[in-house]
C-alpha cells in the first residue's frame, strides 16, 4: 500500500512537472511509475485526468499566444482521426506501431540535438496542420500517442517558444479531454480509479507549478532542447517496451 501511494505521488508529479515544462509528456513519464502501481483499466484514465489537469492550470501563463486560428486545423484534424484510430485498432499490431514511432522520435531527435540540421517547415499551411492534427488522433486512439506528431511538426514551423506551446498544449487539452470523456462514457471512473486521483491530484498541481516556473526561465533555444530531450526519451522508453 505504501509503496503504490509512493509510485502514484511520484508518477504525477513527474509527469506534471514535464508537463508544465514543455506542454505535453504526462503520460508518457507518469506511466513509468503508475503501471507498476495500478492496472492499465485505472492508468490509462488517471493519465487523462492529470494531463487535463496540469494543462489546465499552465493555460493561463501562454493564453496569450493561443491562436484560435492555428489551433483549430490540429484540433479538428485530431477528432477526425480518432474514429479511424480506434476503428484500426482491432487489426493493427500496436507493439509495432509504438515500436516504429520510437525509432523515428529517436533518430529524430537525435539529428537535431547533435547536428546543425535546423530545419524550417513553410509549406502546408493549415491544409499541412490539419494532416499532422489527423494522424495525431489515429495515432492517439491507435497507440495513445496523440502529441507526438503535432509536438514535432510545431518545433519545425518556425514559431516561438510560446507560440508552439500553445500549439500542442491546446492540442493535447482537448484530445485528453475528448478521451477523459470517453473513458468515463466506458465505465472506466470506478472507485479504484477514483481514490488514484485523489492520491495523485495534489502531487500533479505540484509538479505543473514547478515545471511552468522553470519553463518561464527557458530560452527559445533551450526550450526546443528541451522538448527534444523529452522526446528522445519517450522514443527510448517505446523501443524498450514493444522490441
Amino acid at each position: 500500500m505504501t509503496s503504490e501511494i509512493a509510485l502514484l505521488l511520484a508518477g504525477a508529479f513527474a509527469g506534471a512537472f514535464v508537463n508544465g515544462l514543455t506542454g505535453f509528456g504526462t503520460g508518457l513519464t507518469a506511466l513509468v511509475f503508475w503501471l507498476h502501481a495500478v492496472p492499465v483499466a485505472v492508468a490509462a484514465p488517471l493519465v487523462a485526468a492529470c494531463s487535463v489537469v496540469a494543462q489546465l492550470q499552465a493555460l493561463p501563463a501562454i493564453w496569450h499566444a493561443l491562436d484560435g486560428r492555428r489551433l483549430l486545423p490540429f484540433v479538428a484534424g485530431g477528432l477526425a482521426g480518432i474514429p479511424l484510430g480506434t476503428w484500426l485498432l482491432a487489426g493493427t499490431p500496436v507493439a509495432t506501431i509504438k515500436f516504429g514511432v520510437g525509432i523515428l522520435l529517436v533518430v529524430y531527435c537525435t539529428v537535431m540535438l547533435l547536428g546543425r540540421f535546423r530545419p524550417r517547415v513553410t509549406w502546408g499551411a493549415r491544409v499541412g496542420d490539419g494532416f499532422v492534427g489527423f494522424a495525431g488522433g489515429v495515432l492517439g486512439a491507435l497507440a495513445g500517442l496523440s502529441g507526438v506528431l503535432p509536438t514535432i511538426w510545431a518545433s519545425l514551423r518556425g514559431w516561438t517558444k510560446d507560440e508552439r506551446r500553445a500549439v500542442f498544449q491546446g492540442y493535447n487539452l482537448t484530445i485528453l479531454a475528448v478521451a477523459l470523456a470517453a473513458h468515463v462514457m466506458a465505465g472506466l471512473a470506478t472507485w479504484e480509479f477514483a481514490r488514484a486521483l485523489a492520491i495523485a491530484l495534489p502531487a500533479t498541481m505540484v509538479g505543473a507549478l514547478v515545471g511552468q516556473r522553470v519553463y518561464r526561465r527557458l530560452a527559445d533555444d533551450t526550450f526546443q532542447r528541451a522538448v527534444l530531450l523529452v522526446l528522445l526519451a519517450a522514443g527510448l522508453v517505446l523501443i524498450a517496451q514493444n522490441v
